[in-house]
């Protein structure tokens, strides 16, 4: 599908759009639980079924897959996590995000990631650079270990894989200059293309965690690879690692000498 700029606008408007329903506090305090530790709200369930139905509208023709229940795998799907960091969500943390993802031939060609809360929009599109806020972002900087700053994802919803995480981090802490726990993977892999960190790993995370960011990354020349430095997968769950060059072949040393650790 070629997307027009005005086709382009309008989904970065969708996207913010669909943001503004965090701060519906009715919608934000009506929370159920998926599983152990896996919250969701009516937020969640509001902004998938208004994008669900815009994008209806906007690309009939184009397959809708979002964490909220659709599962879609047509070869041209939108993909959806109406709020990535939905637990930052329900206890008032202000670090979550809403990320949508459009995939063509197992590629991703366009993505948006947005936070409601200060307003950050990531926006990329396949060999023409990302953005943030309008600003282009140039190539992720890649900083010797020492100065690194890497997030990790202890998976509170994965917690047999707690022994392995938390070998890794500890190992990797010992390098690095310090870790970070932001919980949105969207805005994590998203912050490592802006520099702002520098590298992610987490055992387990979705297609919609990461559909969107890791093109936002990769214009941004930073690989998002699965934890046997295959590339990611947007059809099922998978381990996921993404960084500059030289603290990519570091995590990536780090995790497969911790993954048998179960």
């Amino acid at each position: 599908m070629n997307m027009s700029c005005e086709l382009k606008e309008q989904i970065v408007a969708l996207v913010k759009e669909a943001g503004k329903v965090v701060f519906d506090r009715d919608l934000a305090a009506s929370v159920s639980m998926k599983g152990d530790a896996d919250f969701v709200t009516a937020v969640d369930y509001r902004i998938s079924e208004l994008v669900k139905s815009r994008l209806a509208i906007l690309t009939p023709d184009v397959g809708f897959m979002s964490e909220e229940g659709d599962t879609d795998l047509a070869a041209r799907r939108w993909i959806l996590d109406p709020i990535d960091g939905t637990t930052n969500l329900v206890y008032g943390y202000n670090m979550s995000s809403v990320s949508l993802g459009y995939m063509e031939d197992g590629q991703i060609r366009f993505g948006v990631v947005y936070n409601p809360y200060n307003g950050d929009t990531f926006i990329a599109e396949r060999g023409k650079g990302a953005t943030l806020n309008g600003v282009p972002l140039g190539k992720a900087p890649d900083r010797e270990l020492s100065a690194c700053l890497v997030e990790f994802g202890a998976g509170s919803t994965q917690k047999q894989y707690t022994e392995t995480a938390f070998a890794v981090a500890k190992e990797v802490f010992s390098s690095c200059l310090d870790l970070r726990r932001i919980c949105s993977s969207a805005l994590a892999i998203c912050y490592v293309a802006a520099g702002r960190l520098n590298g992610y790993f987490e055992r387990e995370i979705k297609p919609w965690d990461y559909a969107a960011a890791s093109l936002v990354a990769e214009e941004c020349g930073v690989r998002s690879l699965d934890w046997s430095g295959k590339p990611v997968q947007f059809d099922r769950a998978s381990s996921f690692v993404a960084g500059t060059e030289k603290l990519l072949a570091f995590l990536l040393k780090t995790i497969q000498k911790h993954e048998n650790i179960e």
